[in-house]
């Protein structure tokens, strides 16, 4: 292992996601969500490709065993994106990625209901605490607690952003299971393949010819979004889940640079608050994850005879 490296990898890739997010932020007055992900998908792949050729895995990294998984986890998947992209013309940046970081936390209620997972007491309190900061996120944004005053678009924006983030905990679902029978890096290019198709469905509801600048954002944001999760994937081999995955709310901060030197977006001490509670609640249940792996291990090595 290489921890160093991994953290690293990690945060290159999340300051690509962020990069391409804004670049979708940039086009989204103008083009379609579903138009985006198709850029987003469709330009992502030449860049896997080469990536699996240059690890000498194309062969065997496009094997499936599990055609139908694979479909199921881009169906969601897509879903998460379209609605995070249609999220991100309605609402400002760091905003869009505090209500997103719900995911992780649904992931851990989804995989007990679908996946018989045990959850005790202290994980659902981190979920429960995680979900009041995503609340206070969204607070501002709701009729119900804000007053008749509340602006339409945002909530709308809001309600988009939260969705997406129940689709993206399912896509994790799903992946959890196809990483039993699939390799990888087959569950990374069919997912940009499977979500480039669904997005042609979108055509028929008002695809717009982009203006050569907007297409230019577009395609790198496709080239960036393949990049960012190849070095996402190359961090879990240089280093544990447990080391790499608090890096993820590093997001935060560049969102924020991003929103206010690009897009002039000042987020308030509301969505600050929500957003430090929801990434405690995220880092505590990654340290609980880390701990309950530490005993496993301890009692595996335990029962390994000894001499």
């Amino acid at each position: 292992m290489q921890p160093v490296q991994g953290i690293i990898l990690k945060l290159c890739s999340v300051l690509l996601f962020i990069t391409m997010a804004s670049l979708i932020k940039a086009t989204a007055d103008h083009v379609p969500p579903g138009q985006a992900v198709f850029f987003r998908s469709f330009f992502a792949m030449p860049v896997i490709l080469v990536w699996l050729w240059i690890r000498g895995d194309l062969r065997t990294g496009l094997k499936v065993a599990s055609p139908l998984g694979h479909f199921w986890r881009g169906f969601v998947g897509t879903a998460a994106m379209g609605l995070g992209f249609a999220g991100l013309g309605l609402l400002p940046l760091p905003e869009v990625t505090a209500i997103g970081y719900a995911a992780p936390l649904l992931v851990v209620v989804f995989a007990a209901m679908f996946l018989n997972e045990e959850v005790r007491a202290f994980r659902l309190f981190a979920v429960a605490l995680g979900l009041v900061g995503v609340l206070v996120v969204l607070a501002p944004r709701l009729t119900l607690l804000s007053g008749p005053s509340v602006d339409t678009s945002a909530a709308f924006g809001a309600m988009l952003v939260l969705m997406g983030a129940v689709c993206a905990a399912l896509a994790q679902i799903y992946v959890r299971k196809l990483v039993q029978t699939e390799q990888t890096s087959a569950i990374v290019f069919f997912f940009s393949l499977t979500a480039t198709g669904l997005s042609l469905l979108t055509l028929p509801f008002g695809w717009v010819v982009p203006q050569p600048f907007e297409a230019g954002l577009l395609v790198l944001a496709g080239l960036l979004g393949g990049l960012g999760q190849i070095f996402l994937t190359s961090a879990y081999r240089f280093a544990d889940a447990s080391v790499v995955a608090p890096f993820d709310y590093a997001s935060m901060l560049f969102a924020i640079l991003i929103g206010y030197f690009i897009f002039n977006e000042v987020p308030t001490y509301q969505m600050l608050i929500g957003a430090g509670l929801v990434m405690l609640a995220g880092v505590m249940i990654i340290w609980r994850e880390h701990a309950l792996g530490l005993k496993r291990e301890k009692a595996r090595s335990g029962m390994t005879p000894q001499g």
